[in-house]
């Protein structure tokens, strides 16, 4: 028998005054049992990045590889945002930028980050609609420990610096884009 995925609960309340945008959400998170804390934790960053309605998480590891961990489709169906989190191969971000109109891929492992990076990037280049964020490994690392089956986070986004938090700690993620423009 197939171990089943983790529900994991979160009161999210954000404030991105970059964008701006303010909301407060209650977010279902099914956590494959292959994710990590920090994995999962990162998904729900990247969903606070691109909140808005319409907004959704996919079955993400646990789907078919025609779905990103998170994506955003207009009303007639249309991919208007996908994003994915860690590693993806080359031949599935070209498959995501020719789907979607918008694709964002935020990285995390550390210095295995540019090893990834730099055999793909050129190959890549063409895409315009592509935006490639590394995430600090310190930051995403502390981010999974403040994965809990029932979460209440405060995410605040401000010139570029995103502080996201719990009652007792928070964790400054400074993210670097490697490709694409703001």
């Amino acid at each position: 028998m197939a171990i089943k995925a983790t529900i994991c609960k979160a009161k999210l309340q954000i404030a991105d005054m970059d964008r701006p945008y303010y909301n407060d959400l209650s977010l279902t998170i099914a956590q494959h049992p292959s994710e990590t804390d920090e994995r999962m934790m990162v998904r729900l960053l990247a969903f606070a990045l691109h909140a808005s309605d319409g907004l959704t998480f996919t079955e993400g590891i646990s789907a078919e590889d025609d779905e990103p961990d998170i994506w955003q489709k207009s009303l007639s169906g249309e991919i208007e945002i996908w994003i994915e989190v860690g590693l993806p191969d080359e031949k599935r971000i070209r498959k995501a930028c020719n789907r979607a109109k918008e694709v964002y891929l935020y990285a995390y492992g550390g210095r295995t980050v540019q090893g990834w990076w730099q055999p793909i990037a050129e190959k890549l280049s063409r895409h315009k609609n592509l935006k490639v964020i590394a995430l600090p490994q310190a930051a995403t690392r502390s981010l999974g420990e403040l994965a809990q089956r029932t979460m209440t986070l405060q995410c605040t986004v401000q010139d570029g610096q995103i502080w996201i938090g719990d009652d007792n700690n928070n964790v400054l993620v400074e993210p670097d884009l490697l490709y694409g423009t703001v």
